[in-house]
């Protein structure tokens, strides 16, 4: 039986955990899934054998979600359309107060850092996330995956260099982007063409994700003109008892519309030099439903 006292310390170290399954699996759902087996685990655990906690139990979530990862991979499941990562919350609150630190985990868990996750092996995945994101010695994580510590630097290395090569290699001020995002959504509401191609870059690209089961853009759009001019004829069409929400996503302002109450979409941008560069919409309701009463 758990006691009060090791229920405590799991529930402590629960933020770590939720944070290394979803960036592990980017998918909130299933991160929560994996805590919660975590906590089976850590409550049939033979205390004498734990002698660090914390580490045990980054240790069993991050094997349940290689585990996953594997299984998903293996089922070799189809996605309609383009797919993008679960919104997840990123509300760091006193937990964080260093702001590099912050900044360093908003990176790790943005959309366009996930997106390029999704390429690599679990392992690489693993060690990714344990060594950039949360900061742990190679030695501990090369304990962590039974694995040797070189042949975890290794997979480091290349994870890494792939991660860099494909990921957005700019940093933009918070502030700037906040008001980019606003003024990009209002013009966006409003139907204003012109307003929105003064906004987007040139090689903009709008990525669209609802697994078949809401409308959207079955493919990546391409350039300021298809962008612009699909977002303002939504705009004309309009959405039913519409209600609109500014949250904090994935590390980075974003929309969050609701109808009759319930999420439908959320909308964020990447920007750079002063311009839009990316658009992702997420409208998949199986991904929207952790947002329901935030």
């Amino acid at each position: 039986m758990t006691t009060d006292a090791e229920t405590d310390v799991f529930e402590e170290h629960r933020p770590v955990l939720l944070g290394v399954a979803y960036r592990m699996l980017g998918r909130v759902a299933d991160a929560e899934d994996v805590v919660q087996e975590a906590w089976l685990r850590w409550s049939r655990a033979e205390r004498s054998e734990v002698r660090e906690p914390r580490a045990y139990l980054v240790r069993v979530t991050t094997r349940l979600a290689i585990d996953r990862l594997r299984q998903v991979k293996a089922r070799g499941e189809s996605y309609v359309g383009p797919w993008l990562p679960e919104p997840y919350v990123t509300d760091f609150g006193d937990r964080v107060p260093d702001t590099a630190e912050r900044a360093v985990l908003a990176d790790s868990v943005s959309l366009a850092v996930l997106i390029v996750l999704e390429s690599l092996s679990p392992l690489e995945r693993a060690v990714f996330v344990l060594r950039e994101a949360f900061g742990y010695p190679y030695a501990e994580i090369a304990a962590m995956l039974d694995r040797g510590e070189a042949a975890v630097r290794q997979l480091a290395g290349r994870a890494r260099r792939h991660v860099e090569e494909r990921r957005p290699r700019y940093t933009v001020d918070p502030a700037e982007r906040r008001d980019l995002t606003e003024r990009f959504l209002a013009a966006a509401a409003g139907g204003d063409l012109e307003g929105l191609m003064s906004l987007l870059a040139p090689d903009v690209r709008l990525i669209g994700d609802s697994g078949g089961k809401a409308k959207a853009p079955l493919r990546v759009l391409e350039s300021a003109d298809h962008v612009g001019r699909f977002l303002a004829g939504v705009a004309r069409k309009g959405i039913a008892d519409a209600s609109l929400r500014y949250l904090e996503i994935n590390g980075g302002p974003a929309l969050l519309v609701l109808t009759g109450g319930k999420p439908d979409s959320v909308f964020q941008v990447e920007v750079r030099d002063g311009r839009i560069q990316a658009v992702y919409v997420i409208r998949n309701p199986d991904k929207l439903r952790a947002l329901t009463g935030v």
